[in-house]
Parts: structure tokens; C-alpha cells; sequence
């Protein structure tokens, strides 16, 4: 049986608090032991790896380039172990939480109504749902599962594609009032656009689907979230471009219209991305079955 070339985990854990304070004191202050501990167990991990991780220059020390490599993957190696034993322990007696990435507004407008009738199912599973629409970093974040916007590629996860995107443009009506009806896209040059901070380019994805000429945009304010450039659109501070089935309710009380009956695809879709190593949990399964359920 091979052997597992591994060093001392009491060890790894002092050095990569040092390396993320850069500072044996602080490192021993937060593992409750004596600097000279802290120092001698980083030493020990020198010797051992034959590979010198910090310079030390009177009181200063400094990662080594093999230092930080090093420092990099025992940090997140220690996530995981973290994760896993949290993970362990809030599983007993068939219970725990379940942590949900979600896009905010897709989180708000859609899977929130839906999600007491998940509680019916599993009364047990306490659900976690955080705001998560940056880079997609499981341990990082602590999530268990995510619903996110792109081109369904995210590696080392299961993939569930959920639903495409129509979008169009919509207004307050009140916007419209007094001005000369719109016919032609090139007339939105009279017009405030709302900007979206994280797709920067769909205002010209727009014009450019329905082959129009890129006016001179006269931009609005540049929010980053869809929820907050709906809200901007209601109370009349432009036009704004959103996804048809978040603003069913807006469009039939009639607080938003859309000045162009035309919708168009969007540039991504709508995807479930859980992680290879929370899928076989029975809590992820069952809520993973269930949004597939909803979508049916």
C-alpha cells in the first residue's frame, strides 16, 4: 500500500496562518500558542518539505514564491476539510442546512414564492438562500448549490439548464406621456437607458439583434441588479432592458409597458451548477429534483 508523502497537519494549519496574517504573532495569538511554537512548527515544515517558505529580514517576514504557491493550496485544502467537517456535523439526525447561491432578483421574483412548498416536502432542511452572482467559488461562498445566468459551462459541476431569456424594453408609462409615439429603436437616442452593471453589453446586443443602428446612447443611471433597474424603470428614470418573467406582475398592473412589442433571446440561459462533491448529499438531491419539478 503507498504511503501518503504528508506532512504534519498541525503544522500545515500554523503556516498557513502565518502566511494570511504574515505575522507569527498574530498567527499564534489566533491558535493560542507562543510565537516560538508558531515559528518552530513552520521551520519543521521547511525541513521536512527541503524548501525555504518564508525570507525572514530582522523582525519581516516574506512568502517565498514557492512560499505562496504553497500557502494558495493549503488555504483551500483546509476550506474543504472545514467545509466537509461543518458539513458532518450539521447533517445529524437527518437534518441541515441548505445553502442556496442564488441571482438576486432571480432569487426574489422566482424561486422565494415557490420555496414554501419545498419546506412542505422537507421540514427538516433549513434553507440558506445568499446572494451569489460573482465568480463561482463553492468553497469559498459555503453554498451547496447555485442557480446562475451564462453559457452553462462551470467545471468540476452538474449542469442542469433551466430556462432561456426574452428580453425587451419597457418604460413607466408615464415616460411616454406628451412625446411623439415611438416606431423606430433609433428614436431610444431621445430616451435615458438604464444601464446594468454586469452585462454591459446588452443595451448593443439589443440593437444589434433586431439589426438596428447603435444610436448615441444618452445613458441613465448603471445599476447592478435587475430588481433595482425595475425599480428605476417604474419611478421613470428610463428605459430599461429585462427579462420578460420577471416583470409579469409590473406589466399587467400596468406600472410598466413596453414601447416595442418585440422580445428578443437573450445572450445566456438560466442554469442549476451543483458541485461533483455536494451532489450525492440527500438535501442538495431533493432540492435539485425539486426546481426541475417546478420548471415542469
Amino acid at each position: 500500500m503507498k504511503r501518503r508523502v504528508l506532512p504534519s497537519l498541525n503544522a500545515l494549519r500554523t503556516f498557513e496562518a502565518v502566511a494570511r496574517h504574515n505575522s507569527f504573532t498574530r498567527a499564534a495569538e489566533e491558535l493560542n500558542v507562543t510565537q516560538s511554537a508558531a515559528s518552530r512548527l513552520v521551520h519543521s515544515l521547511e525541513e521536512y518539505l527541503e524548501v525555504p517558505l518564508f525570507t525572514r529580514r530582522s523582525r519581516r517576514i516574506q512568502l517565498t514564491d514557492q512560499g505562496s504557491y504553497y500557502s494558495r493550496l493549503i488555504s483551500r485544502s483546509l476550506d474543504l476539510i472545514e467545509a466537509g467537517t461543518v458539513e458532518l456535523m450539521s447533517s445529524k439526525a437527518g437534518k441541515g442546512t441548505l445553502s442556496v447561491g442564488m441571482l438576486p432578483t432571480f432569487g426574489t421574483r422566482w424561486l422565494l414564492p415557490r420555496l414554501p412548498s419545498f419546506q412542505a416536502l422537507y421540514p427538516d432542511v433549513s434553507v440558506n438562500v445568499v446572494s451569489s452572482d460573482g465568480e463561482l467559488d463553492f468553497t469559498r461562498e459555503r453554498i451547496d448549490i447555485a442557480i446562475r445566468f451564462g453559457n452553462g459551462q462551470w467545471s468540476e459541476a452538474l449542469i442542469d439548464p433551466l430556462m432561456s431569456e426574452e428580453i425587451q424594453v419597457v418604460c413607466s408609462p408615464v415616460l411616454l406621456e406628451g412625446r411623439p409615439p415611438l416606431i423606430k429603436p433609433i428614436q431610444l437616442a431621445d430616451y435615458r437607458l438604464i444601464d446594468h452593471s454586469t452585462r454591459p453589453d446588452s443595451w448593443e446586443y439589443w440593437f444589434r439583434s433586431i439589426g438596428s443602428d447603435l444610436p448615441d446612447i444618452n445613458w441613465g443611471p448603471r445599476l447592478e441588479h435587475f430588481f433595482m433597474i425595475i425599480e428605476a424603470a417604474k419611478a421613470g428614470l428610463g428605459m430599461a432592458l429585462v427579462p420578460t418573467f420577471l416583470i409579469e406582475e409590473e406589466m399587467a398592473r400596468g406600472q410598466l409597458v413596453s414601447p416595442f412589442p418585440g422580445r428578443i433571446a437573450g445572450p445566456g440561459a438560466y442554469y442549476m451548477v451543483t458541485p461533483q462533491t455536494k451532489a450525492g448529499l440527500p438535501r442538495v438531491m431533493a432540492f435539485r429534483q425539486w426546481v426541475l419539478d417546478q420548471l415542469r
